[in-house]
């Protein structure tokens, strides 16, 4: 091989070298851009699902233990939310109503307020799964590890 046909080589496998690169960041980039907007929205939150969840509070000490809680949530679309569930053993049904924001990635936040038969507050982050069907999420408020999943009563029915 002569010194031209030696440089000729050289530069065919730089430039393969850089359309490999540059097709690699390409490649890299689309899906974490893809990523951030799924289309999804609160309108993408409607209708009612059956939920269960469990896990333990650790703290505060008067609450620590497991927690197995079985309901169903219906939420409005435009980001409010009401739910009726069983906890443990609690004699009367827990009452819930609150918020919640849903992210164009299909994350979201929900804020629960207990209303009867005690109050609390709970803080929630979540991300819908199956077209907006399911939701899987856990409680973010601290000494509670609890996680919690939900699907839709009747997917696509009046949605």
């Amino acid at each position: 091989m002569n010194t031209k046909e030696m440089i000729m080589n050289r530069s065919t496998i730089a430039k393969n070298f850089a359309i490999a690169a540059v097709t690699v960041l390409v490649l890299g980039i689309a899906p974490t851009a893809k990523a951030d907007n799924k289309g999804c929205s609160n309108a993408t939150l409607r209708g009612t699902y059956a939920y269960t969840s469990t896990g333990t509070i650790t703290s505060p000490p008067d609450l620590a233990g497991p927690v197995a809680e079985v309901g169903t949530q219906t939420f409005d679309g435009k980001g409010s939310t009401t739910a009726t569930a069983t906890l443990n053993d609690t004699p009367q049904p827990l009452m819930i109503t609150g918020t919640y924001t849903v992210n164009s990635d299909c994350t979201g936040t929900f804020t629960l307020q207990v209303v009867s038969p005690f109050q609390a507050t709970i803080d929630v982050f979540f991300v819908l799964d199956n077209g907006g069907d399911e939701f899987q999420a856990i409680e973010t408020n601290p000494g509670f590890v609890i996680t919690r999943i939900g699907r839709r009563l009747f997917p696509g029915v009046g949605i």
